[in-house]
C-alpha cells in the first residue's frame, strides 16, 4: 500500500448534489469523529472526480491517497493499517481516499474492508472508497454505507457538454452527443474528443457510428472480457440481444440466450453459469449448474432475465467484438426467434447479421413494413429501433427520410425525445417530398412544444402545416391546431388568432392508405370544431364558442384514441365542464397507458390536474400533478413538467407549506422563462400570490397579482388572469386599492356570464360584496354563498364565508360572525386548506371562541397564552414582517389600535423589539408543531396497540 499527500487544485463537478451532500456531511464531521463511505457507480460516471472533489474540499487536516503497493505479496493487516491511520490523525483529522478499491487483490481488499469496519468514531479518520458497479461489489464491502452514482440528468449533461465545447457545438450535433452519451460523463468526453472542430460545428457529417468501439472502450476503461470462450460468447449474446430489447433495461430472455448459444456452439460443453449445455439449463430460475463456470460478474440473472450491471459495458462488449463473431451471434438470435411470435425482433437481428454497410433494400422493406403493422406485438421503443435500422439500409433519400421520421415518431411515443431529435436531424433531406418533410417538421414541433422553446415549436408547426397542406389536409389542420397550442402556451394572443384563421368548411376526405377511415374522419372533425370554437372564444364571441367546443366533447365520448380524448378534455376545460374534462382526461390516460404511449401520459395527467383544480379539489389535483411531474421528467418533457409544478404550487398555496410553494414556483418559472411558457409562469405567479394572501400578506399579494391582472402590456396570460381576479380583488381591498379592484370587475363579469368557470358567478358576487357599502354588502355576501351552493366546491365557499364572518365581526354582530367563521373553518379543514383554516381560527379567537387546532394540545404555548386573542393575531402578523399599517388593514382596525395592542404585547412577553417578538413567536409555533407531532405519534401507537388514552 502506498500513500501521497494531495495538492489541492480546483475541481468542477456537474450535478451530483445528493452525493456531494453525503460527502460533505462526512467531511464536516471529521474534526469530531471518524466516518466511512463507499462510492459505487458504473465506469465513467465520475467516481474519481468526486474523490478529488472531496479531497480538495477537506481543509481540517491532511488527505492521503491509498493504493496497492508495488509488492503484491506484501500486505498490511487491518490492525497495522489502523495503527498507521490513527498515528497520522493525532495532530489533525485525516481523510483517506481509496480509488478503484475493487482492483486490489482479494487479501488486500479483505484487510482494507476490515480496517474500515473497525474504525471508531473517536479515531477522526475518514475513509472514502470507490468501486465500480459494473460487477458485483465484493462481499467484503457489503456492510459499508454506500453512495450510488447515477447517470447525469439531461440538464447537467448539457452543462458539461457546453463546458467541454465552449458552447460551439451545433444544435443537432449537441443533441446527438447527449443522446449517445446517455448521461455518462466519460463517454461524453470521449465523444467530444473524437470529433474535429468542423464536425462539432456541424460543417461536416458526423462519423457513423458516433460511439464506436474505441470511444466506448475509452469510456469503459478498457475492453470487458470473460475468463473463457464460453463466457465471452455469453457476454456477447446478452449484449446483442439487448440491442433489440423492448424495455429500458436492455435485458434478455434467458431461454433465448440459451437457444442462441446452442446454435452458436453446437458442440457439447459446459457454459458459464448456464447449466450442462451452452445454455441456461432446463430451468434458468434454479440458478447455475454446480458443474458450470460461474456466471460472468458483469451479468445479473433475475428470474428468467439476464442483464448487464452496466449499460456502458453492454454497449462496449457489443461494439468491440469481432465483426464476424457479432454477426454470427445476431444470426443465432434471429434463428432462435424465428417462428416464436417475435417477428420484428427476429428481423432486426437478421438485419444486423448482414455483411458490410451497403444498402439492403429487401431487408429494409421487410423491417419497415413489419414495424408499421399494428397487428405485430411490439413496443414503441422497438418499432423506433426497427424503423431506424430500416432507414440505415435504405438507399433512396426520400424513403430513408420517411423511415427516420417514422422512427422519431415512435421514439416520441415511447417518451424518448432525446432519441427522436437525432433521428429527425437524420431525416432532414431536401430531396424528400413535402409530405415527408412536413411530417418530420410536425414531429420536431411537437418535440419542442413539450421540451423546448414554444416559439420555435410554433414556427416548426406552421411550416409543417404548409408542407402537408397539399397531400394531407387533415394532418395539416392538426399541425395548425398544434401551432395554436404553442402560441397559447406562449401567451401570444395575436399569433394564436392568426394560426386559427378561418379555414374552408370541413369536407369529407379520402383517408390515407393504411389509416382507419371512420376514426380518421372523426379526428378531422374534432380538430376542425376545436379550431373554430377556440378562435371564437379568443375573439370574445363567447356565444359562438359553446357549440363547436361542445361538439368536440360529444364526439369523443365514443372514441378511444388518446389524442382525440385529450382534445375533448381541453375543450371541456375551455367550456368549464370540469366533469367532462375529468372524464376525458381519465379516458385519455387509460388509452395512453394501454397503448404504451409514454409521451401522452403526462399531458393526460396535466388535464386531469387542471380539472380537479378548477373544481376546487386541491388534494386530487396534487395527486395527479405529482404523478404527472414524475412521468414528464421520465419522458424528457420539461415544459409539461413546468405545468405540473405550477399546479403543485397552486395546491400547496392553500396548505401550510410555504417552502413547497416557493420550491415549485421557482422550478416552474425557471423552465417557463427559458422556454417562453407564459401560461405556466402566470399560474406559478398566481400560486405565489395566493400563498401570500393566505398567510395574511395582502400588500405582497396585491403587488404580485396587479402585474398579472391589471390592464396593460404586462398583463398575464389571457387564459389565466381572469382566474386570478377574485384573489386580486380581495388583496387589493385589504391593501386599500379599491379603485384597482374595480378596474378588473367588468371583464370578470363578462367571463362569469360565459359560464366557463363554475365558481366565477359566486366569486363575482363576493368581489362586489368586498367593494360595496355596508347597506349592500350583507345581501351580496348571502347571494355569493347561495351561488356557491349551486356550484359546489368547499374551498371557494369557505373563503366567502370567512370574508363574510370578518365583515360581520367588524360590525359587532358576533353571533352571526361565529356561525359563518365556524362554517369557513370546517370547509377549510375538509379540503386541507391549512393556512386559510388558521385565519378562520384567529378570527374565532378574536370573538372569544377557542377553536382547537387539529392535533394540537390544550392551547398555545404558555408565554403566548398570556395574550388576548386580538393581541395574539397582531403578534403573529408582526412576527411575519407586517407593518402596523398592514396589520390594521388586514384586521380592519386603526393603526392607533394596533400600536396600543403591540405595546401591551411587548410588555406581556418581555420583549423589546420586533426581532425578539418574531423569534419568540417562531419558537412557540415550533413547540406547538412538535407537540402536535407527538400527539399524532401517541395516537398512532394507541391505534396499533389498542391502548386507551
Amino acid at each position: 500500500m502506498t500513500g501521497q499527500t494531495t495538492v489541492r487544485t480546483a475541481v468542477r463537478v456537474h450535478g451530483r448534489s445528493a452525493q456531494r451532500r453525503a460527502l460533505r456531511a462526512m467531511l464536516d464531521a471529521l474534526p469530531a469523529h471518524g466516518g466511512r463511505l463507499l462510492l459505487a457507480g458504473e465506469p465513467g460516471l465520475g467516481r474519481t472526480t468526486l474523490l478529488q472533489w472531496a479531497a480538495r474540499s477537506f481543509r481540517a487536516g491532511p488527505v492521503l491517497h491509498l493504493g496497492p503497493g508495488p509488492d503484491a505479496n506484501a500486505h498490511l493487516t487491518a490492525g497495522q493499517l489502523l495503527d498507521t491511520l490513527r498515528a497520522a490523525a493525532v495532530a489533525a483529522p485525516v481523510l483517506v481516499c481509496v480509488d478503484d478499491a475493487h482492483r486490489w487483490d482479494a487479501p488486500a481488499r479483505t484487510e482494507l474492508a476490515r480496517a474500515a469496519r473497525l474504525l471508531s468514531t473517536a479515531d477522526r479518520v475518514g475513509l472514502l472508497l470507490s468501486v465500480a458497479s459494473d460487477r458485483a461489489v465484493g462481499p467484503e464491502f457489503a456492510r459499508l454505507p454506500v453512495v450510488h452514482l447515477d447517470p447525469l440528468a439531461p440538464a447537467r449533461a448539457a452543462a458539461l457538454l457546453d463546458d467541454l465545447t465552449d458552447g460551439v457545438a451545433a444544435p443537432a450535433v449537441r443533441e446527438q452527443l447527449l443522446a449517445e452519451a446517455e448521461g455518462n460523463p466519460a463517454l461524453l468526453v470521449a465523444l467530444v474528443r473524437r470529433l474535429s472542430p468542423a464536425e462539432l460545428r456541424g460543417h461536416r457529417p458526423l462519423p457513423s457510428p458516433l460511439a464506436d468501439a474505441g470511444v466506448l472502450a475509452e469510456a469503459a476503461g478498457g475492453v470487458p472480457t470473460g475468463p473463457s470462450a464460453h463466457a465471452r460468447d455469453l457476454l456477447l449474446t446478452v449484449a446483442a440481444a439487448g440491442e433489440a430489447s423492448d424495455g429500458s433495461d436492455a435485458d434478455a430472455d434467458a431461454g433465448l440466450v440459451r437457444d442462441a448459444l446452442r446454435r452458436l456452439r453446437p458442440a457439447p460443453g459446459h457454459g458459464p453459469g448456464l447449466g450442462p449445455d451452452p445454455g441456461l439449463g432446463p430451468d434458468p430460475g434454479l440458478g447455475p449448474d454446480p458443474g458450470a463456470e460461474p456466471l460472468p460478474g458483469q451479468l445479473v440473472l433475475a428470474g428468467d432475465r439476464l442483464r448487464f450491471r452496466s449499460p456502458l459495458v453492454r454497449r462496449t462488449v457489443h461494439a468491440t467484438a469481432a465483426a464476424d463473431r457479432r454477426r454470427a451471434v445476431h444470426r443465432a438470435l434471429a434463428d432462435a426467434l424465428d417462428g416464436g411470435g417475435h417477428r420484428l425482433t427476429a428481423l432486426l437481428h437478421r438485419s444486423w447479421s448482414l455483411d458490410g454497410p451497403a444498402p439492403a433494400p429487401a431487408s429494409a422493406d421487410r423491417l419497415a413494413a413489419t414495424a408499421a403493422d399494428g397487428a405485430v406485438p411490439a413496443s414503441h421503443r422497438l418499432r423506433a429501433t426497427a424503423y431506424a435500422r430500416a432507414a440505415e439500409l435504405t438507399a433512396d433519400g426520400a424513403r430513408r427520410a420517411e423511415r427516420y421520421t417514422a422512427a422519431a415518431e415512435q421514439a416520441l411515443l415511447a417518451g424518448r425525445p432525446e432519441r427522436a431529435r437525432p433521428l429527425l436531424a437524420a431525416a432532414r433531406d431536401r430531396a424528400a417530398p413535402d409530405a415527408v418533410r412536413g411530417r418530420a417538421e410536425l414531429l420536431r414541433g411537437m418535440t419542442e412544444l413539450r421540451d423546448g422553446p414554444v416559439g420555435d415549436a410554433h414556427q416548426s408547426l406552421l411550416l409543417a402545416a404548409s408542407l402537408l397542406a397539399a397531400d394531407d389536409p387533415a394532418e395539416a389542420a392538426a399541425a395548425a391546431l398544434a401551432a395554436a397550442d404553442a402560441a397559447w402556451a406562449a401567451g401570444d394572443l395575436p399569433a394564436c388568432l392568426a394560426t386559427l384563421a378561418p379555414e374552408p368548411p370541413l369536407r369529407a376526405e379520402h383517408p390515407s392508405p393504411g389509416s382507419d377511415g371512420p376514426a380518421a374522419a372523426r379526428t378531422a372533425a374534432v380538430v376542425h370544431d376545436h379550431r373554430v370554437g377556440m378562435r371564437a372564444l379568443l375573439e370574445g364571441r363567447l356565444d359562438r364558442a359553446g357549440a363547436p367546443l361542445g361538439q368536440v366533447v360529444r364526439r369523443s365520448r365514443t372514441g378511444d384514441r388518446p389524442e382525440t380524448l385529450l382534445r375533448s378534455a381541453a375543450a371541456a376545460l375551455l367550456l368549464g365542464d370540469v366533469d367532462a374534462a375529468r372524464s376525458g382526461g381519465a379516458r385519455a390516460l387509460a388509452a395512453a397507458r394501454q397503448l404504451g404511449s409514454d409521451a401522452l401520459v403526462p399531458q393526460a395527467l396535466e388535464y386531469l390536474a387542471y380539472a380537479e383544480l378548477r373544481a376546487g379539489r386541491h388534494p386530487q389535483a396534487r395527486t395527479h400533478a405529482e404523478e404527472g411531474l414524475r412521468t414528464a421528467l421520465r419522458a424528457g418533457q420539461r415544459n409539461t413538467a413546468a405545468h405540473h409544478r405550477a399546479v403543485l404550487a397552486l395546491a400547496a398555496s392553500i396548505e401550510e407549506e410555504p417552502d413547497a410553494v416557493a420550491r415549485h414556483v421557482a422550478a416552474a418559472l425557471d423552465t417557463a422563462r427559458r422556454h417562453g411558457l407564459a401560461q405556466a409562469a402566470a399560474l406559478a405567479q398566481w400560486a405565489a400570490a395566493r400563498a401570500d394572501l393566505g398567510r395574511g400578506r395582502p400588500f405582497d399579494a396585491a403587488d404580485r397579482l396587479g402585474l398579472l391582472v391589471l390592464p396593460g402590456l404586462g398583463r398575464g396570460h389571457f387564459a389565466v388572469w381572469r382566474l386570478a381576479v377574485p384573489c386580486f380583488v380581495e388583496a387589493a381591498v385589504l391593501a386599500g386599492r379599491d379603485e384597482d379592484a374595480r378596474r378588473v370587475l367588468t371583464d370578470f363579469a363578462d367571463w362569469a356570464a360565459f359560464g366557463a368557470d363554475p365558481q366565477a358567478a359566486a366569486q363575482l358576487a363576493r368581489c362586489h360584496a368586498l367593494l360595496a357599502p355596508a347597506e349592500h354588502a350583507d345581501a351580496l355576501y348571502r347571494h355569493a354563498l347561495d351561488r356557491h351552493d349551486e356550484a359546489g366546491g368547499d374551498f371557494e365557499r369557505a373563503r366567502t364565508a370567512l370574508l363574510y364572518g370578518k365583515w360581520l365581526r367588524r360590525r359587532r354582530r358576533p353571533r352571526e360572525a361565529r356561525g359563518r367563521l365556524g362554517t369557513a373553518l370546517a370547509g377549510f379543514e375538509r379540503c386541507g386548506a391549512g393556512v386559510w383554516a388558521a385565519q378562520a381560527r384567529d378570527e374565532l379567537r378574536a370573538l372569544g371562541a377557542a377553536p382547537r387546532s387539529p392535533g394540537a394540545g390544550a392551547g398555545t404555548p404558555a408565554r403566548l397564552g398570556r395574550l388576548t386573542p386580538q393581541q395574539l393575531r397582531i403578534a403573529r402578523q408582526v412576527a411575519e414582517g407586517a407593518t402596523n399599517r398592514e396589520v390594521a388593514l388586514t384586521l380592519g382596525v386603526s393603526t392607533r389600535t394596533v400600536d396600543y395592542h403591540l405595546r401591551k404585547v411587548f410588555a406581556a412577553l418581555g420583549v423589546r423589539s420586533r426581532l425578539e417578538l418574531a423569534r419568540m413567536v417562531g419558537q412557540a409555533e415550533r413547540a406547538q408543531e412538535a407537540q402536535a407531532a407527538q400527539d399524532a405519534r401517541r395516537a398512532g401507537h394507541q391505534e396499533k396497540t389498542g391502548a386507551q388514552p
